[in-house]
């Protein structure tokens, strides 16, 4: 079935600004793009929008979310914040339990919020150009998780937790300062590709043949 144009709403490089009052009423929207609209602020109205599966916010100028966005418990498909000037979420961020798609990419994040790490149903994260200098043991947590991307940061190490993402076939490590990668990489059976282009602090792992040796695309 084609998807419902009453549950839609597109306001993508409107030039709003600001997000128009009425938004907040339309409580049977399913996909709401705010995309590329100068937006500095959203607010806690969006709580209300309880319906939501896909949401994007990418392209704008915000530098804090509503505590409310926590209310949007069945975003399912996407959550778009890319391109924006955040250096931190909201710890209600992290009742997004059905979340599968997960765009933070060029923020200014120091340290990626750990309310990400409770977001269990992550199937694709997008974290790069930002500032991330280590990532948290919690990340094993991400158990579905199959893309991990991290270009551009400046990550040294990563955490032997990593050995808990069981279902992750990809990950973009390009662009970091990386000293060394953790041997439970090995563990990951359905990896398939790693890249590592343009890091050149790094000096390859004999352990990694073991991963060549399954079929891994290592790329340097």
């Amino acid at each position: 079935m084609p998807p419902d144009p009453a549950k839609q709403l597109n306001l993508w490089k409107k030039q709003l600004g600001r997000v128009p009052q009425d938004v907040w009423a339309q409580t049977q929207l399913e996909s709401l793009i705010l995309a590329d609209n100068g937006l500095t602020e959203v607010s806690e109205q969006i709580g209300q929008l309880r319906n939501l599966r896909m949401l994007d916010l990418g392209h704008n100028a915000l530098t804090r979310l509503p505590e409310a966005i926590g209310d949007l418990t069945g975003l399912s498909d996407f959550l778009y914040l890319h391109d924006n000037r955040l250096t931190c979420l909201p710890e209600s961020l992290g009742a997004l339990k059905k979340l599968r798609y997960l765009n933070i990419g060029e923020n200014s994040f120091a340290e990626l919020p750990s309310a990400i790490c409770a977001m269990e149903g992550l199937v694709e994260l997008r974290a790069s150009d930002n500032e991330l200098a280590a990532l948290p043991d919690c990340v094993g947590q991400w158990t579905r998780l199959r893309e991990l991307l991290l270009r551009n940061n400046r990550l040294t190490k990563l955490p032997d937790s990593m050995g808990g993402l069981r279902e992750l076939r990809q990950m973009d490590l390009r662009g970091n300062p990386l000293e060394s990668l953790p041997e439970c990489l090995t563990q990951l059976r359905k990896l398939d590709k790693i890249d590592l282009r343009w890091v050149t602090t790094l000096e390859e792992p004999p352990w990694m043949e073991v991963l060549r040796a399954r079929g891994c695309l290592i790329y340097w």
